[in-house]
C-alpha cells in the first residue's frame, strides 16, 4: 500500500524519472521499487501506450497527469504521474512534439510559496537531431519567464558520458534558460558498456541544494534517477537575477583591441577647457 508522504511542510520535493521501456506489465514492480518513500512525481520515457491504454493504467497512490503518445509509429511516448493530492496542471506542448523526435509533455505544479514547470522528454536514438533542438527550444520559450522554475527530465540518448558535438549543443540552448544537466552517473549498462543517455536539467542558481542518486531496479535496461530538491520553499523565494561583468583573459584583450582604435579626439579637443565635467561628458557621451 502506497501511502501519500506529499506532505510538503517537509519542505523537499522528489522527482523520479526512468526509461520504463514498456509500463503496462510493470506497474506493481515500479511502486515496489520505491517504496517506502514515494517520489513526488514519476517521470517516464518509452512507455510504448496509446492514450486509451495509458489511461487505464493504474499506479497506486498516483494519478496521471500529462502524457504524449505515439500519433502514428509504435512504442516511445511519455507521462507523468503524480501523487494524489498534489494540485498539478497539464500544460499543452503537443504543437512541439514529433513521434522518434521530440516526444515532450509538461505540467505545472502549485504550492502556496512556489511554482515548479516539469518536463519529461524522450528523442529516439534514429530521430532527427535539428528537430529535436529546435523543437524543444520552441517548448521552453513558450513558457519561459526569468522567475520560472523549470526541470527537463528525460531520455534523449545523447551521451553525457563523453565530450561530443550533440552533447555541446545541447548545453548551449540549454544554457540559454540557464539550464545545467547534473547527471552524473552511467544510466545505461549494456555488456561492457555503459552510457549516460538519461539526464536531468535544471537551474542550479536557483535549485542549489539537491541530490541525485541511481536507482538499480531492473524495469528496464535504463537505471532510474532520482532527484531530491531539498530546502525548496528557501531556495526559490531567495533567488534573485545579477548581472555582471564577465572578466577573462579574453575580455581583457578584446578591451585593449578595442582601446588601441580609441583616438580620444573627444578629449584633447577640449583641451583648453579647464571644466573637467565638460570633458569627462564629451568622452561619456563618444
Amino acid at each position: 500500500m502506497v501511502n501519500n508522504v506529499h506532505n510538503l511542510d517537509s519542505n523537499s520535493f522528489t522527482i523520479y524519472h526512468q526509461n520504463i521501456c514498456g509500463l503496462k506489465s510493470k506497474t506493481d514492480e515500479l511502486i515496489n521499487s520505491i517504496l517506502p518513500t514515494p517520489p513526488q512525481l514519476l517521470c517516464l520515457s518509452e512507455h510504448h501506450l496509446k492514450h486509451t491504454e495509458l489511461d487505464q493504467i493504474n499506479i497506486e497512490g498516483f494519478k496521471l497527469c500529462s502524457a504524449y503518445c505515439r500519433q502514428t509509429m509504435k512504442k516511445g511516448g511519455v507521462c507523468i504521474f503524480a501523487q494524489n493530492g498534489l494540485e498539478c496542471s497539464k500544460i499543452g506542448v503537443k504543437k512541439c512534439c514529433e513521434d522518434q523526435d521530440n516526444e515532450i509533455c509538461m505540467l505545472n505544479f502549485n504550492t502556496t510559496f512556489y511554482r515548479l514547470h516539469i518536463m519529461a522528454a524522450y528523442r529516439a536514438p534514429t530521430g532527427d537531431f535539428k528537430l529535436f533542438l529546435n523543437r524543444l527550444d520552441d517548448s521552453i520559450k513558450s513558457i519561459y519567464k526569468t522567475n520560472l522554475n523549470l526541470i527537463v527530465s528525460g531520455d534523449i540518448n545523447i551521451d553525457y558520458h563523453s565530450e561530443n558535438d550533440r552533447k555541446k549543443q545541447l548545453d548551449s540552448m540549454l544554457q540559454t534558460y540557464n539550464l545545467t544537466a547534473i547527471v552524473y552517473f552511467p544510466t545505461r549498462l549494456k555488456g561492457r558498456s555503459s552510457t549516460m543517455i538519461d539526464n536531468i536539467f535544471l537551474d542550479t542558481l536557483k535549485i542549489s541544494t539537491y541530490t541525485v542518486l541511481p536507482l538499480l531496479n531492473g524495469l528496464s535496461d535504463h537505471d532510474a534517477q532520482m532527484l531530491t530538491i531539498k530546502d525548496l520553499n528557501s531556495q526559490v523565494q531567495d533567488y534573485h537575477i545579477y548581472t555582471a561583468r564577465d572578466i577573462n583573459e579574453y575580455s581583457i584583450n578584446e578591451f585593449r583591441t578595442n582601446l588601441s582604435y580609441e583616438t580620444w579626439d573627444c578629449v584633447f579637443c577640449l583641451k583648453n577647457n579647464p571644466d573637467v565635467d565638460t570633458v569627462f561628458n564629451s568622452f561619456l557621451n563618444n
